[in-house]
């Protein structure tokens, strides 16, 4: 019988989809299952699903958030994994941590890093990715107080972003995650204004794919996305902007790029338990899991 996956989002549910895909022998199930941004529906659905399905993803939203080897629980997204007793619920940010460090290594011979400028609109939720991006030497832009709190501050210290979040995160993580978050049809709301001119700064935009959609201008010609969770219509909308390369830290599935809590519920329910982060990377040395390019303006 096939080993089942259901990510449970707070996205939205038109972005559902279901893949059924052979790995290392065995058959797994992945489904996402989006509730519009509704926390209770998101709280019954993994209720109803704990020891029925092999492992859970939270999608849009973080359990945990990283900065400099210390790790945050959200509020919310505690009360969400503990809905479930009996089958583990994990959000992405083991997988996330390993993954996309182990992608700006493995890009260095298709990007110069030292040369690139980097846009990252939310670093907190990336850490590991910000720290990879900065131990290559890229200039780096973290747009957290600009993106999430509505700031015109942009940063370029990593240490100091990082000193920021030992003081702010404690507090932040109390808070009701739509404040920091969007949620539901929020999500496919764009709104280009002031935020949107620090796109034509970088030549590279990575992290979350809903933090980058949302300000992205129109013109985003020669640029690339670093990102993931991306659907086929996704896809036409970076190329009618323009954007040369989008680069996604997982692998494509029938047409769209899954998050990285599915990904880590994928691996947790092939091991049968949760995983450290030795084992995320042997098991992404298994599947061979590497950052997959997509030339956007040569498929046109």
């Amino acid at each position: 019988m096939a080993k089942r996956v259901v990510s449970v989002s707070l996205g939205a549910s038109r972005r559902d989809s279901v893949v059924q895909v052979e790995l290392l022998g065995e058959e797994v199930v992945l489904e996402r299952r989006g509730t519009d941004g509704d926390f209770q529906k998101a709280l019954r659905l993994i209720a109803e699903l704990d020891g029925k399905v092999d492992a859970i993803g939270l999608g849009g939203i973080d359990l945990y958030l990283w900065a400099g080897g210390r790790r945050y629980t959200i509020r919310d997204a505690k009360r969400l994994k503990e809905a479930a007793r009996k089958t583990p619920v994990v959000d992405g940010s083991g997988l996330k941590h390993t993954l996309e460090r182990r992608a700006v290594a493995q890009l260095a011979g298709l990007i110069d890093w030292k040369s690139t400028k980097v846009l990252l609109p939310s670093a907190v939720d990336r850490f590991g990715l910000a720290e990879a991006l900065h131990e290559a030497g890229a200039k780096v832009l973290y747009g957290d107080f600009i993106f999430a709190l509505g700031l015109p501050i942009p940063l370029y210290s990593l240490s100091f972003l990082q000193k920021l979040a030992f003081v702010l995160l404690p507090v932040l993580t109390q808070l009701p995650f739509q404040l920091l978050y969007p949620t539901g049809e929020k999500q496919e709301k764009r709104a280009v204004d002031w935020r949107s001119r620090y796109y034509t700064w970088a030549d590279l935009v990575a992290g979350d794919w809903h933090y980058i959609k949302r300000h992205m201008p129109d013109e985003m010609r020669g640029k690339t996305v670093l990102t993931n969770t991306t659907t086929e219509e996704d896809v036409a909308f970076l190329r009618e902007r323009g954007v040369r390369r989008l680069i996604t830290t997982t692998p494509r599935l029938n047409g769209r790029s899954f998050g990285t809590n599915v990904m880590e519920a994928l691996l947790v329910a092939l091991a049968g338990r949760e995983l450290g982060e030795e084992e995320y990377l042997r098991y992404i040395d298994l599947l061979g899991l590497r950052p997959q390019v997509l030339d956007l303006q040569e498929e046109a």
